[in-house]
């Protein structure tokens, strides 16, 4: 947390988001060297895909974005990506730390903090839909468990509201 005791949450604020997504795929390659794991091409495009914006993706959004890649690239309709490919590129990058899945939406946004070893939340704005990762999430749930003895395997929270700037305009 900041020293005004405030959440930093990039989704909701403004941000250059180009240096926002070179920084988020920068720490992705060095973290996959350091762990010496391939991101390769197909996993790096659908990491680039999800860093795009702060708004989720479903798989076949993805689908659909890289085939449209694939056609643009090569000025014709040429053999489709198959759903199977987006799939296990998804499940590296969530065995990585890279990406989450937005439980509530069956969908995946990029990790705003990879290789973190905390629980997932998020703020979900039903307004504009972009999704913020919270930096220092309270873990005071995960506490109780641990002191209940209760092994935590996983564990995702989902706050949906509205986003500062949503609620200005009325969303």
């Amino acid at each position: 947390m900041s020293e005004d005791n405030t959440q930093h949450c990039i989704a909701f604020e403004q941000h250059d988001h180009s240096q926002c997504q070179s920084q988020s795929m920068r720490h992705a390659k060095t973290l996959c060297e350091n762990r010496r794991v391939k991101l390769t091409p197909r996993r790096l495009q659908v990491l680039t895909l999800l860093t795009q914006s702060h708004q989720p993706m479903g798989a076949y959004e993805i689908l659909d974005c890289l085939n449209q890649q694939v056609v643009e690239m090569e000025g014709k309709k040429s053999q489709s990506i198959a759903p199977p490919i987006v799939y296990r590129a998804l499940e590296f990058l969530l065995a990585e730390g890279l990406v989450h899945r937005i439980e509530s939406k069956n969908a995946f946004i990029s990790c705003d903090h990879p290789g973190h070893h905390y629980a997932a939340q998020f703020l979900i704005c039903s307004g504009c839909e972009k999704v913020a990762e919270l930096d220092s999430p309270d873990s005071s749930l995960l506490t109780k468990a641990d002191n209940l003895g209760f092994k935590v395997d996983h564990s995702v929270v989902e706050i949906t509201g509205v986003c500062r700037d949503c609620n200005k305009n009325g969303a």
